[in-house]
């Protein structure tokens, strides 16, 4: 039986074990099954592959996307220059991490946020999470700056968002956890008065699948589209990484 999982620190909130399980029941898949494993600390990873050799990959959530790194034998291209990494492959006892959110990401986004309307983005939060977003933005040729409660050099703090300054902005993306279940009534701190029908919203939250800082959107006529279809395509080119030799997935 081929093992794949996901590693976190709290997984009640998971979407891979369904996904996945409905994917090899769709697809009768029958040699494989897929697993969560809760980690209080990212050195316990060790431990788990020793327990679970039978596990082909993993997939790996907050707040280990960057904590995991040096625990790993390779890292792909993408995942070095992203700095995150959100997907690994075990095969002979070696482990790869790659970096589906990115393509996942980037896909969905060229989607939802069309060619002629792209101006500036700001993005909410500097987490694991965050790092492929900038990666894609950077991709896409897409300008953007980054919002902190702690900020680093040409970076912003929530209080410095103004009304004005959100007119400057026509995306925004939260890669923040605020807003997921069950902490629904919390989103980022912005001057949501401000936001027009001209503003798009994405937000890597997925569950609930309207969260706050969507809602404010909505209420105005914004654009907006949660983090489902991203995690879809992340999936799916975790998936791919698997079951391949092994994967292209360079940044271009």
């Amino acid at each position: 039986m081929r093992k794949f999982g996901l590693i976190g620190k709290k997984l009640g909130h998971s979407f891979s074990k369904k996904f996945f399980t409905e994917k090899f029941a769709k697809e009768d898949i029958t040699d494989a099954q897929y697993e969560l494993y809760e980690l209080a600390e990212i050195d316990a990873l060790k431990e788990l592959l020793a327990q679970e050799p039978e596990l082909m990959g993993l997939n790996v959530t907050v707040p280990y996307k960057e904590q995991v790194i040096p625990l790993l034998n390779e890292l792909d291209e993408a995942a070095a220059s992203v700095g995150a990494v959100n997907t690994i492959r075990i095969s002979n006892g070696r482990t790869k991490g790659y970096n589906t959110d990115y393509i996942g990401f980037k896909e969905s986004l060229e989607e939802f946020y069309p060619l002629e309307e792209r101006i500036k983005a700001l993005v909410l939060g500097t987490g694991g999470a965050a790092k492929a977003v900038w990666a894609a933005l950077k991709a896409l040729d897409i300008s953007f700056t980054c919002v902190s409660r702690s900020p680093a050099e040409n970076e912003l703090s929530y209080e410095t968002l103004t009304a004005e300054l959100l007119q400057d902005y026509n995306l925004i993306v939260n890669t923040t956890p605020l807003g997921m279940l069950p902490n629904v009534d919390t989103a980022p701190p912005l001057p949501y008065h401000a936001l027009t029908a001209k503003h798009y919203l994405y937000d890597l939250v997925y569950n609930p699948e309207e969260t706050l800082f969507l809602k404010k959107g909505v209420e105005v006529g914004a654009k907006t589209v949660n983090g489902l279809p991203m995690l879809y395509r992340q999936a799916i080119a975790a998936w791919d990484i698997w079951n391949s030799s092994e994967q292209a997935n360079a940044l271009p």
